[in-house]
């Protein structure tokens, strides 16, 4: 019986030699599971703290870029209120004929004087807040800076050129804050081929 006993003994005791290998395995392939986690997670980690920073720079190039839209094109009813203030200026001055200016004496001349300095510091102080003046003449119609009126026949300039201003325009920073009115040619040459013989010319 003691025998038996003894062979039992040795039997378990086997056993419990041959569990430590199989645990051991089980332990590297936890482990190895865990590594593979933690670098998933790790990645994942990695992936979001670059994406947060991509999303970061470019709301902060949007910002700046909204800051300085704001900047730029803060004033502009204020100076579209401003225009109407320009052109009663111009009209006045217009309204004086060119001989009873130049012969123009005493406290007339004064008031002329004075007319054309304030148009001239309405003009400087608009142009300090980003508005300048559109003057088309001699340029090619362009429809978003220009609003044609009518059309002129003329064959000496090539088809669409403004050969006249009605009303002046402005811009504001790269917006156009009033079109010009203008009219344009019609009749003339068509542009592209008025370059084409430019370019044979040279």
């Amino acid at each position: 019986m003691m025998a038996d006993d003894m062979e039992k003994h040795e039997r378990h005791d086997g056993a419990e030699a041959e569990v430590p290998p199989q645990s051991g395995a089980s332990q590297a392939g936890a482990d190895a599971e865990g590594l593979a986690a933690a670098i998933a997670e790790r990645d994942e980690f990695k992936d979001r703290l670059l994406r947060t920073l991509a999303e970061m720079e470019n709301l902060r190039r949007r910002t700046e870029r909204e800051v300085a839209d704001a900047r730029t094109y803060a004033v502009t009813n204020f100076a579209r209120d401003m225009l109407n203030t320009a052109d009663n200026i111009r009209r006045a001055l217009d309204s004086v004929p060119e001989e009873a200016r130049a012969g123009a004496e005493g406290p007339f001349k004064g008031l002329i004087e004075g007319i054309d300095l304030t148009e001239r510091d309405l003009t400087k102080t608009l142009e300090r807040h980003g508005v300048k003046v559109v003057d088309p003449k001699g340029q090619r119609f362009d429809p978003n800076r220009h609003q044609a009126m009518f059309e002129v026949p003329n064959t000496e300039v090539p088809n669409g050129t403004v050969v006249q201003v009605v009303q002046t325009g402005y811009v504001i920073g790269d917006r156009t804050l009033r079109p010009a009115l203008v009219g344009v040619s019609k009749g003339g040459p068509k542009p592209e081929a008025n370059k084409d013989k430019s370019a044979d010319a040279a």
